[in-house]
């Protein structure tokens, strides 16, 4: 009987959002217009970025180098060995990986042209455009420097050979539009659960509810199931007919293995919107909510920045969000092409964190109807 209460509270739920043309407009104009539009405004900025270094030749002149790359712009590089350097790859651990061949500065020295391979994480769009750049002009300048001080006027060149990973294009689309998804599906997650309670108390219809066999946990559930269905099929769509369709974005990885994670942040971000609405005691006061919790979901989550050009602090605090996650996972499985056994640290946190933010929704929830 509470299963049946709970799936026909959700289809009234999902009558009630029918009838209401603002809120469908909303999605509809979230999920296709906003994600081409944002596609093609990606900011390039440089801040922090991570970079490992593979010095196979050992050499004064590859140790220059690697000592040139300095902050605020890099993180102080990991020296790695060349197996390490997929794997740290495909695990998002750095953005550029520099492989400083062996005989580098032999070769340098008898005239010949080494070549320095540069791999970039092009998912990071932030960084991968103005990065490149960068890493080019410091390895230059150093072989510049040293050809100066050590070879007999005589200026060698080295030629970089640049591989963007998982998006050889540089295309910036390809990070904003999926990017501008994942925001869409927190926002309106929240949006959607969060004013479908509130029309609930000022329509009067939660007392209806209340002198009905009903408990807390199924009202909210309803909501939570109805509200979440919305934006799970709404992503879909816009992932298969917008991204992929209309941007012409290559999808790498399993939608399925994707859309599943997106269920589990759904969970979490719904009953999120739950606790909001418990604490708003109208629609305005639910507005001002949203606009203190989802600006520094959206911005400090990774989304907008990499988390790497955060204090250290905030991306401690940031791990209690679900969207970090959520936004983690996404990229890996989206842009990298991961399975499970990369990404499931990720559906392990999003379980906990969705766990324990609709317990701590539903206690809020049922304090409000006393």
């Amino acid at each position: 009987m509470r299963l049946a209460n709970i799936f026909h509270l959700g289809i009234k739920e999902l009558r009630g959002l029918m009838r209401d043309p603002i809120l469908l407009g909303l999605i509809v104009y979230s999920f296709t217009i906003a994600v081409y539009t944002e596609a093609k405004a990606v900011p390039e900025t440089l801040n922090n970025a991570p970079i490992a270094i593979v010095d196979e030749d050992n050499s004064p002149l590859s140790r220059r180098i690697a000592d040139s790359f300095l902050q605020p712009y890099f993180k102080p590089p990991a020296m790695i060995t060349a197996g390490e350097m997929d794997a740290r790859m495909d695990a998002g651990t750095d953005t550029f990986a520099l492989d400083i061949p062996p005989n580098f500065q032999s070769d340098l020295i008898a005239g010949k042209s080494p070549v320095v391979q540069l791999n970039v994480d092009a998912t990071r769009m932030t960084q991968a455009f103005s990065g490149s750049g960068y890493v080019q002009n410091i390895v230059s300048t150093e072989v510049a420097g040293f050809a100066a001080a050590d070879i007999d006027g005589r200026t060698p060149t080295v030629d970089l050979a640049l591989r963007a990973r998982f998006n050889p294009e540089l295309n910036q689309m390809w990070f904003a539009s999926v990017m501008n998804v994942i925001n869409n599906v927190t926002m309106l997650a929240i949006i959607l659960t969060g004013t479908a309670l509130i029309r609930e108390r000022e329509h009067g219809t939660v007392e209806h509810l209340l002198v009905m066999p009903l408990t807390p946990f199924e009202i909210m559930a309803a909501k939570v199931w109805s509200m979440g269905l919305v934006v799970f099929v709404a992503t879909l769509l816009s992932l298969i007919f917008v991204v992929q369709g209309l941007l012409k974005v290559p999808v790498e990885g399993s939608i399925a293995l994707f859309m599943a994670g997106a269920a589990l942040h759904l969970l979490a971000a719904t009953a999120m919107g739950i606790a909001l609405a418990t604490l708003a005691g109208s629609m305005p006061q639910f507005g001002l909510l949203l606009m203190l919790v989802l600006l520094p979901l959206q911005i400090l989550s990774g989304a907008t920045t990499p988390r790497e050009s955060m204090p250290e602090v905030i991306q401690t605090i940031m791990l209690a969000a679900p969207n970090t996650h959520f936004i983690l996972l996404a990229q890996a499985i989206l842009y990298r092409g991961a399975g499970f056994s990369v990404v499931w640290p990720q559906f392990a946190w999003l379980f906990v964190i969705a766990t324990v933010l609709f317990a701590f929704s539903l206690r809020g929830f049922r304090r409000s109807l006393r």
